[in-house]
């Protein structure tokens, strides 16, 4: 298909038969009341999801752990990030720091982008080495669905820890809505939101969200800014065909804080509000996203979907990034001056066919489609200049400026390939009793040229040794699955899946001969559960055990031999949650997960890891929320807990990161119909506490003691 454009192609399939991977409508809040009073409105067990599978099967005929959070939990709790929000899920934990675009997870002992897949309406977003920064904004999202484990069948390489699909709000059909808010807080953080949508005729709706947002931060020179917007425009002439077109604009300027370091290996309180970057470091994250969705019911039980989109993301990182304590003089050593930018396009197409007939008697439902994508990538840098290195007093000093002899420039391009098929199978042999299957193929070319500059001008040349001027990967992937249900309300499952992660990024393929012929890691897991909705789909309750192996990592057995494709990590655990809603006036949920991850086989750099943790993987994890409304129905509290067990900063164990518990609480009274002033506080008992680690004994602290007064209106 050279010289054609993906997205042409799969728009002159879906018209010539025609559309719609369904972009589903954004779930209505006509119940304001419980909005605010509990949060608890959420996808219950028996409401089709969009991640868990293609079939739009209820997590109750789904065998694999699927989860959802929707936009008024995220709003009665409170989470201003997508980060925070969707780590309130069960086994899901943060590893965000500025290096991946804060935004990168951990689940089921595996993390970062390679591990944890993260997806827009069910479209794979590709990293640049290690890196995502969309979407930006908790505000135009509508809920947040989460896979724990393998997702690669569904979704391609890089999801053997799971997959996190933000879904976004959706035009109403039904009636015009409106609803802003503005909020101010510690460290003269402030934001400012707002979106409507609704019927503009019979067959057209719409839908416009923005959301501002600042904060000077909680370390020096923190300060931060964020600009999120989104447009959305539905065209449905009947019940069997819509057309969406959504654009989404995220503009971010973060924290440019890399971390504390230890003082003599220890967290001290007259440094943590220092920031050791220099004065003009920058972060700066601008993406763009524009898609157009079609959905086409052809016939009873037949539809047809395709997703069209064009992704944008240009991304610069200007600092310095390392921080040690140096005993001996009783200072800070700063060093690796970093200066990076992103220019990224990704380019897709997506179609589906499901088709929901019986066979045999039995209730069949079938899914098959392709995708492909093409991913355009600059990568500049200054990793030619010379070194920037200082001391300074850990207390007291002057922060300096970026030292780049070099400059930052573009010095290669890459340019991804991928395309894949996939199909999907619901049997339901009996009403209790039925199979889930599917399998993917995937295919993936990664070419990489060098971008020279010399006296007589600037040349390209293949990067790739021995003449080869791509490299390829081919992966296949399945899983099947069962699923028993001896009420409407309770199912027991259990699944065998596959999945694939690369070796690092495949958009910044290394170029080494040595690792060129390496594939990507491969790895598999045994599932099993048990899934219950109960007091009308008010309470709900799960239970899932697993275990998942990873072979094919890549280690130096000593520090002379060469680098090999060898070794073998794994994970097993179990999580639980609950959660109940009774009446208007009391709600909670909780989650636990443990797990025990480590590496079994896997030698490097002459150490021997065997029986070791993971790098920034806890082995414990879990989250309490409670909601209540008092005797007045204009007041509601609320309160949260967040457990994060203990890890470890390194592959060997030697550097330990203290596990946390954070709360944050608070109380919405209303001022009128549809008007309420919420009061949070934030670290209610201002723990100190890291989230993950930049370096060995380099901590990203997070906010402390903090209190936020928002005012919030829907119509």
């Amino acid at each position: 298909m050279k010289g054609v454009s993906w997205s042409a192609f799969g728009w002159s399939v879906l018209l010539a038969a025609a559309p719609a991977q369904a972009q589903v409508a954004s779930q209505s809040e006509a119940a304001d009341d419980d909005i605010v009073v509990t949060g608890l409105v959420r996808a219950p067990l028996q409401e089709p999801g969009r991640t868990g599978s293609r079939l739009g099967l209820t997590p109750l005929e789904t065998p694999a752990s699927v989860a959802s959070i929707n936009a008024t939990t995220i709003h009665a709790r409170g989470d201003l990030d997508l980060n925070g929000a969707v780590t309130r899920s069960v086994g899901v934990t943060t590893s965000a720091n500025p290096g991946n675009g804060g935004t990168a997870l951990v689940m089921r002992g595996f993390g970062g982008q390679g591990s944890v897949l993260q997806l827009v309406d069910g479209v794979r977003l590709f990293p640049v080495a290690g890196t995502i920064t969309f979407p930006t904004d908790p505000w135009n999202v509508d809920r947040i669905e989460v896979l724990n484990g393998p997702a690669s069948v569904l979704y391609g390489q890089g999801a053997l820890g799971g997959a996190i699909n933000i879904v976004t709000k959706a035009p109403s059909t039904e009636r015009t809505e409106a609803a802003v808010e503005a909020g101010y807080g510690s460290q003269q953080s402030w934001r400012i939101a707002a979106g409507i949508g609704g019927p503009i005729a019979p067959a057209l709706s719409y839908r416009v969200d923005a959301s501002y947002r600042q904060s000077d931060g909680w370390v020096d020179r923190g300060d931060s800014d964020s600009l999120a917007l989104s447009g959305a425009l539905r065209f449905a002439p009947s019940d069997a065909f819509s057309l969406t077109l959504r654009h989404d604009h995220g503009l971010q300027h973060p924290m440019d804080y890399f971390g504390t370091p230890l003082i003599a290996g220890k967290l001290v309180d007259a440094n943590q509000r220092r920031n050791y970057n220099v004065a003009d470091g920058e972060l700066r994250y601008l993406d763009n996203r524009t898609s157009l969705v079609a959905d086409w019911t052809l016939a009873e039980g037949v539809t047809l979907s395709n997703a069209a989109y064009r992704l944008t993301s240009k991304r610069l990182f200007k600092n310095l990034e390392s921080y040690f304590w140096n005993g001996a003089s009783g200072t800070i050593d700063r060093m690796d001056n970093l200066g990076i930018a992103h220019d990224q396009e990704q380019l897709g197409n997506q179609a589906s066919l499901k088709i929901s007939k019986p066979i045999g008697g039995m209730g069949n439902d079938f899914v098959i489609g392709f995708d492909v994508n093409r991913i355009r990538l600059t990568y500049s840098h200054d990793f030619g200049s010379a070194p920037q290195f200082d001391t300074v007093n850990p207390y007291s000093f002057n922060p300096g400026l970026f030292y780049d002899t070099q400059g930052i420039a573009p010095r290669y391009r890459t340019r991804t390939n991928e395309w894949s098929v996939f199909a999907e199978d619901r049997l339901k042999l009996t009403e209790q009793l039925s199979l889930v299957a599917g399998v993917r193929h995937e295919r993936d070319a990664v070419r990489r040229v060098n971008i020279n500059y010399t006296p007589a001008g600037t040349t390209e040349t293949n990067a790739f040794p021995g003449g080869r001027t791509q490299r390829v990967f081919n992966n296949t992937t399945w899983r099947v699955g069962g699923v028993y249900q001896p009420t409407p309300d309770v199912s027991l499952y259990g699944q065998y899946t596959t999945g694939v992660d690369p070796l690092g990024t495949l958009t910044t393929y290394t170029t080494s001969a040595s690792q060129f012929a390496f594939t990507n890691a491969r790895g598999n897991q045994v599932e099993g559960g048990v899934k219950a909705s109960f007091l009308g789909g008010r309470g709900s309750a799960t239970l899932a055990g697993y275990r998942i192996v990873k072979q094919g990592l890549a280690a130096q057995r000593t520090p002379t031999s060469p680098i090999e494709q060898v070794g073998q990590r794994s994970s097993q655990g179990v999580e639980a949650s609950v959660a109940m809603q009774l009446g208007k006036s009391f709600g909670f949920d909780a989650n636990v997960s443990l797990l025990d991850a480590r590496f079994d086989d896997f030698i490097s750099g002459g150490t021997n890891y065997n029986g070791k943790t993971p790098a920034n993987t806890p082995e414990t994890a879990g989250n309490f929320s409670v909601y209540w409304r008092p005797v007045s129905a204009r007041v509601r509290v609320n309160a949260n807990l967040r457990y994060v067990g203990p890890t470890f900063s390194d592959n060997a164990n030697t550097y330990r990161i203290p596990g946390y518990a954070v709360a944050d609480a608070g109380i919405s009274i209303g001022l009128s119909d549809g008007i309420w002033l919420t009061g949070r506080v934030y670290n209610l008992f201002d723990k100190a506490y890291a989230t993950t680690s930049y370096n060995d004994e380099q901590w990203l602290l997070g906010r402390p003691r903090s209190f936020d007064i928002a005012l919030s209106a829907r119509f």
